[in-house]
């Protein structure tokens, strides 16, 4: 029988509380959108998100009416559901404004 090493049961629950621990970090930062010159992203009438894969033939059309999204421009869904948008600076202090605790 196989007697377990105090050392390497210490070095396993090291590891596996520093992998937990970098997993809970990584699960609090945000991710960008992989936002790229020829992808279009949609919200439809039914609340649905949609991601397209854009061509340059139509770009003056596509650019008519379109409008530059401000810096410091946060989009969200509310309790309803509705996709919103609001334009303020949201980070304070390196944490986001409006997040938990």
């Amino acid at each position: 029988m196989r007697r377990i090493s105090t050392r390497a049961l210490a070095a396993s629950v090291a590891l596996i509380a520093l992998t937990a621990t970098a997993a809970a970090q990584q699960a609090n930062t945000p991710a960008p959108w992989p936002i790229s010159a020829d992808t279009a992203y949609g919200y439809d009438a039914d609340g649905k998100f949609f991601v397209y894969k854009m061509g340059t033939s139509n770009a003056k059309s596509l650019l008519a009416g379109a409008k530059k999204v401000k810096k410091n421009t946060f989009f969200f869904i509310g309790e309803n559901g509705q996709l919103y948008m609001k334009t303020e600076p949201f980070i304070e202090g390196g944490k986001f404004k409006y997040g938990p605790g």
